[in-house]
C-alpha cells in the first residue's frame, strides 16, 4: 500500500484543500484489506515563513496548537510529537523555517482534522482569541507543504 503524498497548496486554499483531502483519502484507505489503521503513520509539515517571522511563529505554535497535540498524546492518538528548526540556511527555493514531524497510532488518526477539537475547551477559555491568533499564526507563512509518510523495509 502507498500512503506518502506531497501537498502543496496556496492560503485561500487551506480549509477547502484540508477538507477534500481527509475526506477522500479516508474513503479510499477504509476500502483496502490491509491492517493499515493498525500500523503507526508519520505526518511532517513544513514551514516557510515570511523573513524575519519564524520565532513568532513558533512561538504562536508552541502556544496555541502543542498542547492541542500534547493533549492528543496524553490520550494515545499520537505516539510522538518533534519540532525542528534548520542551524544553517539553503537557497531559497528550498528553505524551510519550522518542521513537525508527528507520529500518530494509525493513520485515520493522522488525516482526522478534528482530533484535537475536544481539548479545545479544556485548554483554552476564550476560543475566539484561539481562533484568532492561529489565523494571524498563518499569515506569517509563505509555504506551507506536508507529507505523509511510510517505512521503507531495509533486509
Amino acid at each position: 500500500m502507498r500512503n506518502s503524498f506531497i501537498f502543496r497548496y496556496p492560503k485561500s486554499l487551506v480549509i477547502p484543500g484540508l477538507i477534500i483531502l481527509f475526506f477522500s483519502f479516508g474513503r479510499s484507505l477504509s476500502g483496502q484489506t490491509t491492517n493499515a489503521s493498525d500500523e503507526y503513520s508519520t505526518f511532517e509539515s513544513y514551514y516557510k515563513m515570511k523573513w524575519g517571522y519564524a520565532k513568532e511563529f513558533i512561538d504562536l505554535w508552541k502556544a496555541n496548537h502543542y498542547p492541542l497535540l500534547k493533549k492528543a498524546k496524553e490520550h494515545g492518538d499520537i505516539i510522538s510529537i518533534v519540532a525542528e528548526k534548520p542551524k544553517m540556511h539553503s537557497g531559497e527555493d528550498t528553505r524551510w523555517d519550522f518542521r513537525v514531524i508527528i507520529v500518530y497510532k494509525n493513520v485515520g488518526l493522522a488525516l482526522d482534522h478534528a482530533l484535537t477539537d475536544p481539548y479545545k475547551k479544556e485548554l483554552y477559555t476564550d476560543l475566539d482569541k484561539l481562533a484568532k491568533d492561529e489565523q494571524y499564526r498563518f499569515t506569517l507563512v509563505l509555504a506551507h507543504w506536508d507529507f505523509l509518510t511510510e517505512k521503507v523495509e531495509l533486509k
